[in-house]
């Protein structure tokens, strides 16, 4: 055979290698026909997830579809917290779930993970029994930790926080069990906190129930307002926090 035969004869080879890969790849990249569901599920079922996710692959195709596109869409739906996705012959698509693990109400309409960060829940309801949370926008991990120690600092007066908020210049305020409201402030919180279980201890705990709330953001005393009154009874000099 000639040099320009043996030319030929690649260049055809090549050819027909090519159509016959391109025809194989046509045959293998068909339409996805089924999403399977997968992963440790608690507060969110398979069938709302299967419901979310499946207009995610409607017209993708098996071969050509980007996972990595796909689970970035897919990390939009609020309870998901990590997505892993596999290819399952000949057709099929597999979602590996990790659900996430609600620890508070944020902000009315989100919750919080253990992390801080602010998820939608609707229209899954959430758990209950979760503490209520609130502050400004990248506010959760702080407001998280805050409440764990809050937490903990109350626990030895035998009291249980409800709430916690965080407003947008600082102050915070939170609201015990038995509904008494705590004005907190900003600044020197521990000392503040120190007048608190002091007061608690010497006469308003066993007043609680007639309390509205407790106004510490007082340089020295509190402030407390009864039910029924509109103006508080002055425990000191307010301050500015």
């Amino acid at each position: 055979m000639t040099r320009r035969g043996s030319s030929l004869g690649i260049f055809l080879l090549v050819v027909l290698l090519g159509a016959g890969g391109q025809a194989l790849w046509l045959w293998l990249d068909r339409p996805i026909e089924r999403v399977s569901i997968g992963g440790e599920l608690h507060h969110v079922d398979a069938s709302y997830l299967k419901r979310q996710l499946a207009p995610l692959v409607q017209g993708k195709t098996w071969l050509s579809v980007d996972l990595e596109a796909l689970r970035e869409e897919a990390l939009k739906v609020g309870w998901l917290k990590e997505v892993r996705i596999r290819r399952e012959w000949p057709n099929a698509l597999t979602f590996e779930l990790e659900e996430q693990r609600p620890v508070a109400r944020w902000n009315d309409d989100k919750l919080l993970n253990a992390e801080g960060e602010p998820f939608a829940y609707a229209p899954v309801a959430p758990p209950d029994g979760l503490p209520d949370m609130a502050g400004p926008v990248g506010a959760g991990a702080e407001v998280l930790a805050y409440f764990a120690t809050l937490e903990q600092r109350l626990e030895r007066m035998g009291l249980d926080v409800q709430q916690l908020r965080l407003e947008p210049r600082g102050a915070w305020r939170f609201q015990l069990a038995s509904g008494v409201w705590i004005m907190l402030g900003r600044g020197d919180l521990e000392a503040r906190l120190g007048r608190l279980e002091a007061a608690w201890r010497g006469e308003l705990g066993s007043v609680a129930s007639h309390i509205r709330y407790i106004d510490l953001r007082y340089p020295n005393g509190v402030s407390v307002a009864w039910h029924g009154e509109t103006e508080p009874v002055d425990g000191g000099e307010a301050s500015n926090g």
